[in-house]
């Protein structure tokens, strides 16, 4: 849980895949995507930007989404043991949607699997995850576009967000992300607060990740306040709008 004396939170550098390269996410319109320009790195090759966060900003534990996994159930999970070397921590959402898949990428190397919201095809295989490999290695993934959260509200019996966040936590998730595609690489603060500050009241011991159109400090402060231990940042530190 987060210090509120402290007014900060961890800075959990993103990379998100597509093509073997970093790309640049907004907004969640995915076929838009382009590679990254960075003032870190003149380079999206992935090992090179994490490099620059390890050696530049000093940085260690990274969030890396692969796209190609999420949007086409194609992983690269050599791709994925590369980031993994080096000393760095990465938790991986690679499109879960069995348990075999999670097996897999820990054992090329990620430190914690993520059970995202827009493939898990129901509760019953969160169950099945936290009960497979423990909820050290489990992130379940609250994924929203414009505060709608990203599912079949069939498969799901609460599909409200503060529900679903319930649901998970006691499933026995004790790590949470909050994240709104609709504010990433927007630059336009973070429209996840309010969420979760009702998650942080209601859980105050699960950890809690939030990310989606960081700007800078102040962002990362506000969201210290709302009681989140860590927050997803890539183009405030690509543009050097936020320096760590």
């Amino acid at each position: 849980m987060s210090d509120s004396a402290s007014l900060t939170a961890e800075i959990l550098p993103v990379l998100d895949l597509m093509g073997g390269v970093v790309v640049r996410g907004v907004a969640g319109h995915r076929d838009t995507y382009q590679p990254i320009s960075s003032r870190l790195v003149d380079s999206a090759e992935p090992d090179r930007v994490a490099r620059a966060f390890q050696e530049k900003l000093g940085l260690h534990r990274f969030y890396v989404a692969d796209l190609d996994a999420i949007e086409h159930d194609r992983p690269s999970l050599s791709m994925i043991e590369r980031l993994a070397d080096n000393q760095r921590q990465v938790l991986v959402d690679a499109g879960l949607r069995d348990i075999e898949r999670a097996r897999a990428l820990l054992d090329h190397g990620a430190t914690a699997v993520i059970a995202g919201l827009e493939t898990l095809p129901g509760p019953q295989l969160l169950q099945r995850l936290v009960d497979a490999i423990g909820p050290d290695r489990l992130i379940f993934s609250l994924d929203l576009k414009q505060g709608v959260p990203m599912v079949d509200p069939t498969a799901w019996p609460d599909p409200e967000p503060l529900d679903l966040a319930d649901s998970a936590i006691a499933a026995g998730v004790k790590q949470l992300i909050v994240l709104d595609l609709a504010g990433v690489g927007t630059g336009s603060g973070l429209p996840t607060l309010p969420l979760c500050r009702q998650i942080r009241e209601k859980h105050p011991d699960v950890a809690l990740i939030t990310g989606g159109g960081i700007r800078n400090r102040d962002d990362i402060v506000s969201a210290a306040r709302a009681g989140v231990d860590s927050v997803l940042v890539a183009s405030a530190l690509h543009d050097g709008s936020l320096v760590p």
